[in-house]
């Protein structure tokens, strides 16, 4: 971790798997960098299913040259974790745990980053900031009655808790399908909800069959083009084509897919566009509207979350730090490298 009061050339927000190749591609470049996030390392995938199988093959999750080593063509949630942690592990790479960035904004040539633990803030001192904070912290939610209730859940984990029970799942996307067919697996009394005529077409290519197969056996239950109208009393009302129907439920799942964080994009100076997301980004440095602020992965493809994915930006880190380091090695930047004075940083 830096220590008080340090400049670092390089604070990257997000210690998922882009932003741990971003600061191991830091480390090798010999910058003096801090990864930090708002919760443990690789939270994103702390969050996925137990039991999740990767679509992608392992190479294509390699990130800042170190392999992944296992015998799977296709690794799992847990072989994951232990990849990116032994990623870290290799570069040192220094670590802000549990601590949430509020804002980061340029003040001359520095950047002031406003930072959370706890009840106490304080700020750190850095001459670049990436954000790479992805999508997954920020479920969509529908919006409507009793979506806060007990049994109401957006993120699934394992069928175990269900056995015997009727689970109602909304949406009709990925998350939405490996969720029913695992709860169903499981010995759940599955229920899939979704306001579309049918499963998404981008649903993966084993799942979507499997999926519709056991709706015409009658194995899991369906209901197409309804929305869900309110939660509560152990049950979900829905309604489609003006007639409401309430289903009986232990447990809901809302897997409707996810945001990004915009709110913290714009906090730090970041464009977005108000539609679509997409944040200013230029695609061959990274680098935001606000100079020496990228953006990294999947943050962006805005609301596009598909578009994005490791095995498609993990050249982002080369990317930036090839920028950066050209940019702190001009004449006419030299001064990025001299200690700020209190004046230019204010307090801490």
């Amino acid at each position: 971790m830096s220590a008080p009061g340090e400049v670092l050339d390089l604070l990257v927000v997000g210690a998922g798997p882009t932003g741990i190749a971003v600061g191991a591609e830091a480390r090798r470049a010999g910058l003096t960098t801090l990864v930090v996030d708002r919760g443990a390392l690789t939270q994103n995938l702390l969050d996925f299913p137990t039991f999740m199988t990767f679509f992608t093959t392992r190479e294509l999750l390699e990130i800042a040259g170190i392999p992944f080593a296992i015998p799977e063509e296709k690794p799992d949630r847990r072989q994951a974790l232990a990849y990116y942690r032994a990623v870290a592990a290799h570069y040192r790479l220094p670590l802000a745990l549990h601590e949430e960035v509020l804002a980061a904004r340029r003040h001359g040539d520095l950047f002031r980053v406003h930072i959370r633990r706890g009840g106490e803030e304080r700020e750190r001192a850095a001459r670049a900031v990436v954000l790479a904070t992805g999508y997954f912290g920020q479920p969509k939610r529908l919006g409507v009655q009793g979506e806060d209730g007990a049994g109401v859940r957006h993120r699934y984990r394992d069928p175990y808790p269900h056995f015997g029970e009727a689970v109602i799942v909304v949406g009709g996307g990925n998350s939405a399908a490996e969720a029913s067919l695992d709860l169903w697996r499981g010995g759940a009394r599955v229920t899939l909800v979704h306001r579309g005529a049918g499963l998404k077409e981008t649903v993966k290519y084993w799942l979507k069959p499997d999926l519709e197969n056991r709706i015409a056996e009658g194995a899991i239950a369906a209901r197409f083009d309804s929305r869900v109208v309110a939660f509560g009393d152990g049950g979900v009302e829905i309604e489609r084509q003006g007639t409401r129907e309430r289903l009986a439920a232990d447990a809901v799942y809302v897997l409707i897919g996810y945001l990004p964080d915009a709110a913290l994009e714009e906090r730090c100076g970041v464009h977005v566009d108000p539609q679509t997301l997409v944040p200013a980004c230029d695609p061959e440095s990274c680098e935001s509207n606000v100079p020496g602020l990228y953006i990294a992965g999947t943050l962006q493809a805005g609301r596009d979350t598909g578009r994005i994915f490791i095995e498609n930006s993990r050249d982002h880190g080369v990317k930036i730090v090839r920028h950066l380091r050209a940019r702190l090695g001009s004449p006419a930047v030299r001064a990025l490298h001299e200690p700020p004075d209190a004046a230019a940083l204010g307090s801490s």
